[in-house]
């Protein structure tokens, strides 16, 4: 039967096949959501270029010269943080990599005597920032996965509101670009006002001659919110593309690791089974040995006695016949 300790080794190896096999079916799920998510940033890039070519063009008619999403302020005082992150964790460094560049930023806006502004998405967002105290004005959770251009509007209205009405002064955006399925970056990009030099770089390529009806002043603000809902949509596709690219790396490490330890316990295993199979074999060894040393040690007692008795009757048989012979 075997040991003890083969029997502890053998449930180990039991359970850590068990998380192999999870974790390999991790690592495939995740594979196949890279795909779809990299189609989908594929897909909403035409989206996102056609708008900002037409924002250029409207900027270069002289459109929105004093509207609020492209005025920076002459002074900040509070400063707005969207924060992208993911609702599950198994991702390896991705939750903690943009978390921890967010929480530098803010300190850093801090040190400088500004106020800020939190804006998360993400379960696991709003828990680090809630368990560290700080303040958080608005949170979304439960679309990180599979975003749609709803949610980016939802959380970009959010945003817009606050920076419109002069709640917020600047806005960053923090999150995951992607870059492929082995490079992604943390990025912090300022959100609003509209970097300048989004409206004057040159474009590529023939342009379109437009002609504006209404005004382009008009087309401009109904232009830009659309804009920012696109660039937020965008980042947020970004992130759910890393997020499957670093969740395949760690349950591939997971996997990889699971096989190194069932190995090592199987040699470990395989160890005791001799060790005791060892132990037993000496065990019988010994007891045979010990029955042999016993079994001998008896036959020589019965024959000592068989002489002694022997010996005994001779000398008593002498002494009766010298008694006959005296009387």
């Amino acid at each position: 039967m075997a040991g003890g300790k083969e029997r502890v080794l053998r449930r180990r190896i039991k359970s850590v096949e068990s998380s192999k096999k999870i974790t390999r079916a991790m690592e495939l799920i995740a594979a196949s959501r890279i795909h779809k998510a990299q189609q989908r940033v594929a897909a909403a890039r035409p989206y996102s270029e056609q708008v900002t070519a037409v924002i250029r063009n409207l900027a270069a008619a002289g459109a929105g010269g004093g509207h609020p999403l492209l005025t920076p302020r002459e002074s900040v005082s509070t400063v707005g943080f969207v924060v992208l992150a993911g609702d599950r964790g198994l991702a390896g460094g991705y939750n903690s990599g943009v978390l921890r560049q967010a929480e530098a930023a803010l300190k850093d806006e801090i040190a400088h005597g500004h106020d800020y502004v939190l804006v998360l998405v993400g379960k696991k967002a709003r828990d680090y920032f809630r368990f560290r105290g700080y303040t958080i004005a608005a949170s979304f959770a439960g679309f990180v996965d599979n975003p749609s251009y709803e949610d980016a509007r939802a959380v970009a209205d959010e945003v817009r509101t606050r920076f419109e009405e002069g709640g917020v002064d600047r806005v960053e955006l923090v999150y995951t670009q992607f870059l492929s399925v082995g490079t992604q970056h943390v990025v912090t990009r300022q959100f609003m006002p509209i970097e300048a030099e989004v409206l004057t770089e040159a474009p590529t390529g023939p342009q379109a001659d437009y002609e504006y009806e209404p005004e382009p002043d008009e087309i401009l603000d109904s232009l830009l919110p659309r804009y920012a809902e696109a660039r937020l949509f965008a980042a947020l596709l970004d992130s759910t593309a890393s997020f499957f690219a670093a969740q395949q790396r760690a349950m591939k490490s997971a996997t990889d690791n699971a096989e190194e330890l069932i190995t090592v316990l199987a040699r470990q295993m395989n160890r005791a089974r001799q060790e005791s199979i060892t132990t037993e074999i000496l065990e019988i060894v010994g007891g045979a040995e010990a029955l042999a040393q016993s079994a001998s040690g008896e036959v020589d007692l019965l024959r000592d006695l068989m002489q002694t008795t022997d010996l005994f009757g001779h000398h008593a048989r002498r002494l009766d016949r010298r008694e006959r012979q005296n009387n």
